[in-house]
């Protein structure tokens, strides 16, 4: 019996049918795919509306700033991905955000991909905002 090595590929996920709400339909290095459309470049997405860009190109030039862009949405819940790996934004950058009472999860780019269409699934009024670092 042979091994065989395993290989880093892209993941493909299955759109709703209904195509009413923003979904992560694909993801892989430096791009993800909402309702089949790419994006290679930071995004802010919810499931209603346009998906928004967000100018951030890196997790060291992360601002307050960045943040307070999801005020306004007002989502119960933001799913911060951060990255390729696990990182962790210091609490003066989301202070805004838990001033208004809006709760940060953050994972991996990768894991907050599938959290935001878990939650967005379940009808939860949430908000990822997707680091891909270029």
């Amino acid at each position: 019996m042979s091994l065989r090595r395993l290989r880093k590929t892209s993941l493909k996920l299955h759109q709703d049918s209904s195509g009413a709400l923003n979904t992560v339909t694909g993801y892989g290095a430096g791009y993800v795919d909402i309702n089949l459309e790419r994006h290679s470049g930071s995004i802010i997405v919810l499931p209603e509306g346009p998906v928004i860009s967000w100018p951030v190109s890196s997790f060291d030039a992360l601002s307050p700033e960045h943040f307070a862009l999801l005020i306004e949405p007002a989502p119960e819940v933001v799913i911060f991905g951060s990255g390729e790996r696990l990182r962790f934004p210091h609490p003066r950058l989301t202070a805004a955000l838990a001033a208004h009472r809006i709760g940060v999860e953050t994972m991996d780019f990768k894991a907050a991909c599938r959290t935001y269409n878990i939650l967005m699934a379940e009808g939860r009024k949430v908000a990822a905002a997707l680091l891909i670092e270029g």
